[in-house]
């Protein structure tokens, strides 16, 4: 019904992922399987309504705080995840992690610290250090069978530092692809109560679980908490801009949205995003549908290949999220020279894990989020790269 696999030639559209490859590589002209955005067209219904505002012809300031924009995110969650939303709860900001930025600035003051699971997201540090709070790690923890777990001991050991007053939660996980259980959330919220620790769940890759997701929402025993998402990763929107949360608290949401609208100006949203946002969550079910079979496959796809090269490496397809994270220690590998044969001899370009805390040291994380013709041209590299430094 929907075509994801004839590829999208994206050159020559400002693209960071293909354009722009060299900043972070050192070459140009590299396959990239690196920032997690998707290759794939948007969702038809997306197309047609930027389409239909795009003839319209004018461009003039806009709002976001209606109830066509409220009623589609209330809606979404209420459909795809049975959980009950307040309007008035929601805000809109230009993306997850500026939301994130002013919360963690309301809730903290400078030297204070957040507590996050590691490895993670590289902007959480970025955004951390930049405002010179401290980064409190929690380090999951691989199990046997190749999922990752939280260790519980170390965890409330950091949430009861005086310095903690934050958990930046990712959920689902990136880069591990975790998909958080209903209890594991819960004791999550119990441990961050009893510490008096505010909790800020981002979940722009909830759409991408393949297990149940349980938005914090649903686990939240008080109103210190926040909710941050987008349709961005999910309909492969991210250059429209726009995003929003859920903030209980009637205190910090006013406070967040006099920083929004008066200290950054940023009242008027990017009318493409708004009307993105409600195409997708009113019509794109189908296709996002469609779209995590593609993703999934691909996945498994990458298992099958890689453990029937490296049986020792295996690798398990991912709860949730199209970034396939792969454990390469068990194979010893100089993980410098395995970069230089990927980018210098195959042309490739692959995340090291390291991009991610010191926990991703000798991981790589593969976006597959592509036609499967691009997965196995990548795959085939890094299976032949490891094959040539590991000889």
């Amino acid at each position: 019904m929907f075509d994801f696999s004839t590829p999208v030639n994206r050159y020559g559209s400002y693209c960071t992922q293909w354009d722009y490859v060299e900043d972070r590589f050192g070459e140009a002209d590299l396959l990239p399987f690196t920032i997690s955005d998707m290759d794939f067209a948007v969702a038809p219904c997306i197309e047609q309504a930027l389409s239909e505002r795009l003839a319209h012809g004018v461009f003039g300031y806009s709002r976001w705080n209606h109830d066509d924009f409220k009623s589609a995110i209330t809606g979404w969650f209420a459909r795809r995840y049975h959980s009950q939303i307040n309007p008035d709860h929601i805000v809109y900001g230009p993306s997850v992690i500026y939301i994130i930025s002013q919360l963690v600035m309301q809730w903290t003051k400078q030297g204070e610290g957040v507590l996050i699971h590691t490895p993670a997201y590289d902007a959480f540090g970025n955004m951390l250090a930049a405002n010179d709070l401290l980064m409190l790690t929690s380090p999951l923890l691989k199990t046997a069978g190749g999922s990752y777990e939280i260790d519980w001991a170390q965890f409330e050991v950091q949430a009861a530092k005086a310095e903690c007053k934050v958990l930046l939660l990712c959920s689902p996980q990136n880069p591990t692809g975790r998909v958080w259980t209903r209890d594991e959330l819960k004791r999550m919220a119990q441990i961050c109560q009893q510490h008096h620790v505010k909790v800020i769940s981002d979940d722009i890759h909830m759409d991408m679980a393949f297990n149940d997701y349980i938005p914090w929402s649903e686990v939240a025993i008080d109103d210190n908490w926040a909710l941050v998402s987008s349709g961005s990763k999910s309909f492969n929107i991210p250059a429209l801009t726009g995003a929003y949360a859920f903030i209980a608290n009637a205190e910090v949401r006013d406070r967040y949205l006099t920083q929004l609208k008066a200290a950054h100006g940023l009242s008027s949203p990017s009318i493409l995003g708004i009307i993105g946002h409600i195409a997708a969550y009113n019509q794109g079910e189908a296709w996002l549908d469609s779209l995590k079979d593609y993703l999934q496959a691909n996945l498994c796809y990458v298992a099958e290949l890689l453990n029937q090269a490296f049986p020792e490496l295996n690798y398990q397809v991912p709860e949730g999220t199209y970034l396939a994270w792969i454990d390469l220690t068990p194979l010893n590998v100089d993980m410098d020279a395995l970069q230089q044969r990927l980018i210098r001899h195959y042309k490739v370009a692959i995340m090291r894990g390291d991009t991610y805390g010191k926990e991703g040291q000798g991981y790589v994380r593969l976006n597959v989020g592509c036609p499967r013709s691009k997965v196995e041209t990548g795959l085939q590299a890094l299976i032949s790269a490891l094959h040539d430094v590991t000889k």
